[in-house]
């Protein structure tokens, strides 16, 4: 989290890795959900996959993936969130997050 965001000229901007992750989201995004930005209360559920065994705050993890989404316009902001679990998962070669959105319309 702490290496998506860059200070330039008084500003906070999303950097080049940072780009890249929100593109891959968005493009996953359209595949699963065919165009389809949900309007009501909505339930978050992730497991964590880390990398590699060093320590790592949960809830650090959260703020890239959900601004993601939201940018990808799975819905149409995250106050929508009614519900948010987050576990932490094995070790898993080059780290991974599982997103499951349970949705009421």
């Amino acid at each position: 989290m702490n290496q998506m965001w860059r200070n330039v000229n008084g500003r906070t901007v999303l950097c080049a890795p940072g780009r890249r992750y929100r593109k891959l989201v968005a493009d996953v995004c359209l595949l699963a959900r065919a165009g389809k930005q949900l309007s009501g209360r909505v339930r978050v559920d992730i497991v964590a996959y880390p990398p590699d065994r060093r320590q790592r705050d949960l809830d650090n993890m959260l703020k890239a993936p959900l601004d993601a989404l939201t940018h990808a316009g799975v819905w149409l902001d995250d106050s929508q969130i009614d519900r948010l679990l987050i576990e932490r998962g094995e070790v898993c070669k080059g780290g991974r997050l599982l997103v499951a959105i349970s949705y009421e319309e």
